[in-house]
């Protein structure tokens, strides 16, 4: 039998009511609320707590409170990773950031899903998607990249933008769909 924790990750529909999966969250809550209240001098501190909540984190890492997330174990991070002030992830599914990252003030990196058919949705099932971002990409404030979106190495994100599907590498893309405004320079 699969665990909801299996079926989580893998994007199969879970319940995140399951003992395991609340601890998990509980974890990571704990975590976070050391993490968000760490004084900025404690650098080491800091960077061993995001060690201890994400899958993986490369070298020099940079992530400024207030942050949030579901689970931390699904994200991995590669290095020179900066994520500025109140941004959210959901990571109900992986969320994979490459090297060399900026992400803006409020960013909501976003793999939960719900089931469209009411009746599934009411019988407290969930999913998620994956969303992956290359190396050398700038994602602005405010953007929210939705459930199983990938993010081209060296792409640019508008601020505010909505983000439905796949950004081609080396694009800049902004708005509500987020749609192609051009090559990064």
């Amino acid at each position: 039998m699969t665990s909801e924790r299996v079926k989580m990750i893998s994007g199969e529909l879970y319940r995140a009511s399951d003992p395991e999966l609340v601890t998990a969250r509980l974890r990571a809550q704990e975590l976070l609320v050391r993490y968000n209240a760490s004084p900025p001098s404690d650098a080491e501190g800091r960077e061993g707590l995001l060690r201890e909540l994400f899958g993986a984190v490369g070298d020099a890492p940079t992530v400024m409170p207030r942050f949030s997330c579901d689970y931390g174990f699904n994200i991995r991070a590669g290095r020179n990773l900066f994520v500025n002030y109140d941004c959210v992830f959901l990571d109900v599914a992986p969320i994979e950031i490459g090297d060399d990252v900026q992400i803006a003030p409020a960013v909501q990196l976003y793999t939960a899903t719900h089931p469209l058919d009411p009746a599934v949705r009411r019988s407290g099932l969930e999913g998620g998607r994956p969303i992956r971002i290359g190396n050398n990409v700038w994602i602005g404030g405010g953007a929210i990249i939705l459930p199983g979106v990938t993010i081209g190495d060296d792409a640019v994100i508008g601020a505010g933008s909505v983000v439905t599907r796949d950004v081609p590498a080396g694009l800049v893309v902004v708005g509500n769909p987020a749609k192609v405004r051009g090559g990064a320079r």
